[in-house]
């Protein structure tokens, strides 16, 4: 069955994404790695959550070294190429804007996804290096670069043998609670019932994400996003 794997904040740059993190959670992510065929990358942070132990909050943003030039052909994902995205980031700073499921068999969970009109697009092989060893998984991607129904379908993932949230530490930080927001939940609520995830609070409104973290004192932080595009 599906889990939810990460969530994904996105930054203008990593060091505002960094010290976004440590303002709202208190801590201080770690170097995840650099995605060569986005031109991306990021930090990582591990979440506890007992019904999804792997899970972990991802800090990315564009890649101002990486050698990559997009075009109508060659998106970035999760809309990092979107100028009213980035515009958005630059005016708000960094913002939760989408989240990835685990599946076991990538393949049958985007085709039971297509016979409900949901596109989340071809899978793809990707993969960088960690401390761990080489990370290899393979992800949803459009080709427009768009994430699903402006982000609060998740992209869908699997893993080879390594997962990114073995070589993190352990963190004070708890995942209490993921609610969707969206114009077509009953669409949204079936799909995540088809991959198995039950757990994911789904309502009619404006598409948004609002995440709970329990912080280390104890205290919960409420992270909100509610998508203009």
């Amino acid at each position: 069955m599906a889990t939810i794997d990460h969530l994904i904040v996105a930054a203008t740059s990593l060091d505002e994404g960094i010290a976004w993190c440590e303002r709202h959670l208190g801590i201080r992510p770690l170097p995840g790695g650099v995605h060569t065929r986005y031109g991306t990358h990021n930090h990582l942070l591990r979440l506890n959550s007992v019904a999804h132990p792997k899970a972990y909050l991802e800090i990315i943003a564009i890649d101002p070294s990486a050698e990559y030039s997009s075009d109508a052909r060659r998106r970035r994902w999760f809309d990092l190429d979107s100028p009213l995205l980035q515009e958005q980031l630059r005016l708000e700073g960094p913002q939760l804007i989408h989240w990835v499921a685990s599946v076991p068999v990538i393949s049958q969970a985007a085709e039971d996804w297509r016979q409900l009109g949901i596109e989340v697009g071809p899978s793809i092989e990707a993969s960088r290096a960690s401390q761990a060893g080489m990370l290899r998984w393979s992800i949803t991607v459009r080709d427009d670069g768009q994430r699903p129904f402006a982000g609060v379908v998740p992209t869908l993932i699997e893993w080879g043998d390594l997962h990114p949230s073995e070589s993190l530490n352990r963190s004070p930080i708890t995942l209490v609670s993921l609610s969707l927001q969206h114009p077509e939940p009953l669409k949204i609520r079936d799909a995540l019932a088809l991959i198995g995830i039950d757990d994911v609070m789904v309502s009619a409104g404006p598409a948004a994400l609002l995440a709970d973290f329990m912080l280390e004192d104890g205290s919960i932080a409420c992270i909100r996003h509610v998508d203009l595009m």
